[in-house]
């Protein structure tokens, strides 16, 4: 008979911290990407205090997420092991342990950031703990596209805790990154939903391969892979990044390309999670790119260049 997980244990996986190392780590290259050359103590300090109030947030959402799907959750094999599910954790632990989260995130974020990211902030764990997982992922099978807002703001909290978006170009810069995730969310959800559609026919969740059929939402995920390769030039496109950061976009949107094109006609059932997994990989990979174009291969320039000078 398996060991109860310690108490620790059950808190911290009510964080879900998988998905909110995904999300925390794009508000920090949103972060490291405002910044040009080395951050003084200002940025420095907004920054690391702008990762720790995003990531309390991001866990308080994800709290709270878990709190309102627990009954869909005791209906799904992927989820029905979660400890408000099973009984380790109450729902009125898990709504103060939200609240504590939340709490603490606006804390520090008005006190040692900024307003602007507070805010940001704020609306953007209302709008994926609340109206994502109370309303639009019951309501429609296009609750991951409309959802999916909430899910991208990552980087641009980031950038706004070091910058306050100041200036014309941060808030285009820091909105392009929102619309990378954006465009990623439904090829990466939809796969998942491919596998886990018996799952969600049984809770009675209408995700896409529920009501609208596996081969309708193998093409959705196909033309919004053809879409996500197209945004994810942009940043080239604008000057943003350069020829690194384009030639790391191009391979990992070919491989994406071809998963998806696989996914038209798999080898079998468990194909769909290979696309999925290999999404997580691509957007960590992509956001990797932007991150050593914008600050490794500045550094390395230079030096590359006095070694070719004569002696």
């Amino acid at each position: 008979m398996s060991a109860q997980p310690s108490v620790l244990r059950q808190y911290w996986s009510l964080t879900k911290p998988r998905v909110v190392a995904l999300i925390v780590f794009t508000a920090l290259v949103g972060s490291l990407l405002a910044i040009d050359g080395l951050p003084d103590a200002t940025e420095l300090r907004h920054g690391l205090l702008g990762f720790l109030g995003i990531w309390l947030a991001a866990a308080s959402a994800a709290t709270i997420n878990q709190l309102l799907d627990s009954r869909i959750d005791a209906k799904m094999a992927r989820t029905s092991w979660r400890p408000i599910v099973v009984g380790q954790i109450t729902p009125a632990r898990a709504l103060a342990f939200a609240v504590v989260l939340a709490a603490l995130s606006m804390a520090v974020l008005l006190l040692f950031v900024n307003l602007v990211t507070a805010v940001l902030t704020f609306v953007a764990l209302i709008g994926y703990a609340v109206i994502y997982t109370r309303y639009l992922k019951r309501a429609t099978p296009q609750n991951i596209v409309i959802g999916g807002v909430a899910g991208a703001a990552p980087p641009l909290l980031g950038w706004a805790a070091v910058t306050g978006m100041q200036g014309q170009w941060d808030w285009a810069h820091a909105l392009l990154l929102v619309l990378i995730i954006f465009v990623w969310t439904p090829p990466h959800f939809w796969a998942l939903a491919i596998f886990r559609r018996d799952d969600y026919a049984r809770a009675m969740v209408p995700m896409l391969p529920v009501t609208h059929g596996v081969e309708y939402t193998r093409w959705q995920i196909l033309l919004y892979t053809v879409l996500l390769v197209v945004v994810s030039l942009l940043p080239r496109l604008v000057e943003m990044s350069g020829n690194f950061y384009l030639g790391g976009a191009l391979v990992l949107g070919a491989v994406f390309l071809w998963h998806a094109w696989k996914l038209m006609d798999p080898p079998d059932e468990l194909y769909a999670m290979r696309v999925f997994n290999y999404s997580i990989v691509y957007l960590m990979a992509l956001f990797a790119f932007l991150l050593v174009d914008h600050w490794l291969l500045p550094w390395l320039r230079p030096a590359a260049t006095l070694a070719l000078q004569p002696a």
